[in-house]
């Protein structure tokens, strides 16, 4: 009789199973994330919002970096922003109007070196894509904020989306020959370097040359 009970109990456990679904893990934080489109949300806000800021927020280079160069903070107020949370650094924003004195196009990384000031040395260091590293145009705005988001895993990707957006609708279309010499005005946000560091600019406006 006991055998005839449990072999009941079997059937119907077996039977119960047969009507689950098992659902991976991936695929749970696949739904999760079901509806989380940060390049959509960047282009939304990039030529209404975005640009107009920094435009409205950018100062000359070389302003921007005498003055963190005397007092990081209190620059960083004026010319910049960071974040509440945690020891995020001071992330400026920054026009710049000079000639590039070298350039390094082979890497996926690319970038050119600047000179503002006219000594034929480089100030700063702006990135041509088309990998860009750094989150320093999302960290740049005051309007955006980690808490607005699920997890840092989407605050990550939100970030990596202003890189994209900009490779696709600015850099991919630069020269890439025969940069050394030409002018190239930008205007973009940078982290603040380690001392002896050139500032590494992102520009979310650029010409080169004409």
């Amino acid at each position: 009789m006991r055998c005839k009970a449990a072999a009941v109990i079997l059937l119907a456990w077996a039977l119960g199973l047969s009507g689950c679904k098992f659902v991976k893990t991936a695929d749970k934080d696949k739904d999760a994330g079901a509806g989380f489109d940060p390049d959509r949300m960047v282009a939304d806000m990039w030529d209404g919002e975005v640009l107009p800021y920094l435009e409205k927020r950018a100062a000359p280079l070389p302003e921007v970096l005498a003055a963190a160069a005397a007092d990081p903070d209190a620059a960083g107020r004026k010319y910049g922003h960071k974040a509440r949370q945690g020891n995020a650094p001071w992330t400026f924003i920054a026009r710049v109007d000079g000639v590039i004195v070298a350039q390094e196009t082979k890497s996926r990384a690319a970038y050119v070196d600047v000179d503002v000031d006219n000594d034929a040395k480089a100030d700063v260091r702006v990135s041509i894509g088309p990998a860009i590293r750094g989150t320093a145009l999302r960290d740049s705005l005051d309007f955006v904020d980690f808490n607005a988001f699920k997890n840092q895993i989407e605050w990550a990707q939100f970030g990596k989306s202003f890189n994209t957006h900009v490779n696709a609708t600015l850099l991919e279309a630069l020269p890439r020959d025969g940069l050394t010499g030409k002018r190239l005005t930008a205007t973009g946000a940078y982290p603040l370097p380690a001392r002896g560091q050139l500032p590494q600019l992102v520009p979310a406006a650029i010409t080169v040359g004409g």
